[in-house]
């Protein structure tokens, strides 16, 4: 990490890339909501067709899958353009957190979908039936698998370049439809051509524990997003790092960092000579924030100077 041995401005050429970059995540994540909206409809119209001629409680548990998604993405529409909206007024810090808002009310649709599969696998493990029509069962499940796992495979595409938590939770979901549409096949090969009746509900109920981790891990990563949680030390680490290469700073407190949908902010008080006029305090805060902004892109960087030696409260983390 080099800075120059005097104190000097920095070229001015950070922020039209950046801007661009943040309008190229906000394209990938809306072209992700849309897709996922599409799909899910897509879905329900041929799982509801294939649920009615199996009368498959596998087949039924990714029917309610499918609607849940509907569901959720369309949440996530809403969710993310209300996120991708500038800062206003009276939000100066943006609308991020309606991402994190969307992935809780997900891991929430997810856990009550899973209490739904859960109660009807158990009511078939005591009263199995036979599958009907399991060939166009499987059909539609195959199509399913292929449909859904090209969406998923843009999703993480997305997830990769923006760190959406509403499209990862989004994600998420379609992932479980994968899984659930290969526990349906071959729940209704085993029913329908081995005699295993009971596999049907056992498939289901694996499924379900499958979504109960997965909506645990969704919402406590949207509640540390709502309740500002920390950078990992890490990270934090690598921004010390930064601020104290640079030759005039000579300590750094009081760093607070927080993260709001794909933006994040970082506050540090950087410790220089008290020998500094104001403006070269503050051509060197400008020196560190490009550094940290450029470390950690979509960052808004907030630095506080403080001359050397002066007593005052820290936070002590």
């Amino acid at each position: 990490m080099m800075y120059g041995d005097g104190v000097q401005k920095m070229p001015q050429v950070e922020t039209p890339i950046k801007l661009e970059s943040s309008n190229q995540m906000a394209k990938l994540m809306r072209l992700a909501t849309y897709a996922s909206v599409t799909v899910a409809a897509i879905l329900i119209v041929v799982k509801i067709g294939a649920w009615l001629a199996t009368e498959s409680v596998s087949l039924l548990s990714s029917l309610v899958d499918s609607l849940l998604d509907a569901g959720s993405s369309l949440i996530n529409l809403f969710a993310i353009y209300h996120a991708l909206q500038p800062a206003d007024r009276e939000h100066r810090f943006g609308h991020g957190k309606a991402e994190a808002l969307a992935g809780l009310a997900q891991a929430a649709f997810i856990a009550g979908s899973g209490v739904f599969v859960m109660l009807e696998a158990i009511d078939r493990l005591f009263n199995p039936r036979a599958i009907d029509n399991g060939e166009f069962g499987i059909g539609v499940m195959v199509f399913a698998i292929l449909l859904t796992s090209i969406l998923v495979l843009f999703q993480a595409y997305v997830v990769r370049k923006t760190g959406s938590i509403a499209i990862h939770a989004d994600s998420f979901h379609y992932r479980v439809d994968v899984l659930v549409n290969i526990a349906v096949i071959m729940s209704l090969i085993l029913s329908s051509y081995g005699g295993f009746l009971v596999a049907d509900p056992l498939f289901a109920g694996a499924i379900v524990i499958y979504m109960g981790f997965g909506s645990w891990k969704i919402a406590i990563k949207s509640l540390d997003d709502l309740m500002d949680r920390e950078f990992p030390d890490e990270e934090r680490i690598k921004i010390r790092e930064i601020a104290m290469a640079h030759p005039k700073v000579h300590d750094i407190h009081d760093m607070r960092t927080r993260r709001s949908g794909r933006y994040s902010f970082i506050q540090i008080h950087l410790e220089m000579s008290r020998e500094l006029t104001l403006v070269e305090a503050h051509q060197i805060s400008d020196e560190v924030m490009y550094k940290v902004e450029e470390a950690f892109p979509s960052t808004e960087v907030l630095i506080h100077q403080d001359p050397e030696g002066v007593e005052e409260r820290r936070d002590g983390f």
